[in-house]
């Protein structure tokens, strides 16, 4: 066997590797998953389109802006209508389950955003009691 024929043979099993993903998908659609819809407000900050392409850029400009400028408000491009910057207070006051909402997106993409290192997921405080003040804890701040 000559070199030429061991250099085909290489390259017909490389080419081969390279397009099995596509190979394997071919005819396929993806089907976005099925998210809980918001119940309060009837309008996004922006539009629903814009929104799925750039949530994460708008998200990180938002931590960017309000934790090294202290800038708080962010004014919409659709609507012009002001918004507070706050995933807490503006997103997740309209998408309240992160389970049915955030979760099930990320998950069927395999993306693993860093916001809920920092922030309480609403779903994690639903039926929980606010923590109520221990006789120790009035003790001292009654001596303050």
């Amino acid at each position: 066997m000559s070199d030429m024929t061991k250099v085909l043979i290489g390259l017909g099993v490389f080419v081969l590797l390279l397009g099995y993903p596509f190979l394997n998908n071919l005819g396929q659609t993806y089907v976005p998953p099925d998210l809980a819809k918001p119940t309060k407000a009837k309008e996004c900050v922006e539009d629903t389109e814009w929104m799925r392409a750039n949530h994460m850029a708008l998200l990180n400009d938002w931590r960017h802006q309000v934790v090294r400028y202290g800038k708080q408000l962010y004014v919409s491009s659709a609507t012009g209508k002001e918004y507070e910057m706050s995933l807490q207070e503006t997103c997740m006051d309209c998408h309240t389950s992160k389970a049915q909402f955030c979760d099930k997106c990320h998950n069927d993409n395999s993306v693993q955003p860093y916001c809920w290192t920092c922030h309480i997921s609403p779903d994690a405080t639903q039926g929980e009691a606010a923590p109520s003040m221990t006789a120790e804890t009035e003790k001292e701040k009654d001596h303050e």
